[in-house]
């Protein structure tokens, strides 16, 4: 697809195929363990992705491995990460042709597993590995809507309710564009597996849940005492 190809917008899951149509399964999102927990469930993954905001992003540079923790947005089925025009990935993905080649990974821990024994703890966990080419986005109508999904992806309903860069603000920042092509899920549920023989040790096994919370939102210290907390924000 053309870089100047300017996505659906109408809603978060407008673009590509539908959401019962599973992902291709590739010899890069097979896994060679736990391939019970794999699911290429394309509603699935798209859950994943949209309760995080925070994503890793690695590539190669220099020869090298990187890893880097940024922001994303998802509009359809396509993952857009942002960042100074001097930063190295999104100056990578405009110099290099086709792209930059990257693996993006969500992570979210829904519980510690603490088993009988050692070598069995684990966690519940959710987490969407994506495979491919990272290519940089010039059109400015898919520039505003990637910005916009960041925005969003953090708190949803934000980015109507705050001010859109400017064009000096839009020069210094470099989108960078990642399809769904190549993407698996793989979560984990369920207590501790403890061998029959460990069973009876006398050690607590069970499951400690954990959850994600908002404190009530802290004003900033100029701001108009007439301006309530929006309803998009209390709702957090």
């Amino acid at each position: 697809m053309s870089d100047t190809a300017a996505p659906d917008t109408l809603t978060p899951d407008s673009t590509g195929p539908s959401t019962t149509v599973p992902y291709p399964q590739t010899d890069r999102t097979v896994p060679s363990r736990g391939r019970e927990r794999v699911t290429y469930d394309r509603e699935l993954v798209h859950s994943v992705l949209d309760a995080a905001y925070l994503c890793h992003l690695g590539f190669v540079r220099d020869g090298a491995p990187v890893v880097l923790p940024t922001l994303f947005g998802r509009v359809g089925e396509r993952l857009y990460v942002h960042g100074s025009t001097g930063s190295r990935p999104l100056l990578a993905a405009d110099r290099t042709d086709p792209g930059l080649a990257v693996c993006l990974t969500v992570t979210h821990v829904d519980a510690l597993v603490l088993a009988r024994s050692a070598f069995h703890h684990s966690m519940n966990y959710r987490s969407v590995v994506v495979h491919g080419t990272a290519r940089t986005v010039t059109d400015p109508e898919e520039r505003r809507v990637a910005l916009d999904a960041i925005v969003d992806q953090v708190v949803p309903g934000r980015s109507q309710d705050s001010r859109p860069a400017d064009a000096k603000e839009l020069a210094a920042t470099a989108v960078i564009r990642l399809d769904l092509d190549e993407v698996s899920a793989k979560v984990r549920t369920g207590g501790p597996n403890d061998d029959p023989e460990d069973v009876s040790l006398p050690h607590w096994a069970g499951v400690v849940p954990l959850t994600r919370g908002h404190a009530a939102p802290v004003p900033a210290d100029d701001l108009d005492p007439a301006i309530a907390v929006p309803e998009y924000l209390a709702s957090l």
